[in-house]
């Protein structure tokens, strides 16, 4: 079996992560993500990991898009990963229902 990891790897696991998320949130409020703890951690972690794949894109794909916000995917991780117990659950509602489409958008157009 093939298990190459590289840029378009990366890119796709990306992708199904945007996916993922887009797909689970479609209908939630935020009423009903504030009382869904499963939710909460199920969606985080696959922030974490979107933020985890970008980062070992290399540094060439990275500035070949600079279109995408990179540097705000590993920011948000950051805050999820060491500052757990304090994470603003409005931030990342806002995040999983604003950003994340357009996220998804934006990398569609650059691999266009």
């Amino acid at each position: 079996m093939d298990n190459i990891k590289n840029n378009e790897y990366y890119i796709n696991r990306i992708l199904e992560d945007l996916a993922y998320i887009i797909r689970h949130m479609k209908d939630v409020d935020s009423a009903a993500f504030s009382e869904n703890e499963l939710l909460q951690d199920s969606m985080m972690f696959r922030l974490i990991q979107i933020s985890e794949s970008a980062r070992k894109l290399s540094d060439k794909y990275r500035d070949q898009h600079p279109n995408v916000p990179w540097t705000a995917m590993s920011g948000l991780r950051n805050r999820i990963v060491h500052d757990y117990g304090n994470v603003d659950l409005s931030i990342v509602f806002d995040t999983l229902k604003d950003d994340i489409p357009s996220l998804m958008n934006i990398l569609k157009e650059e691999l266009e």
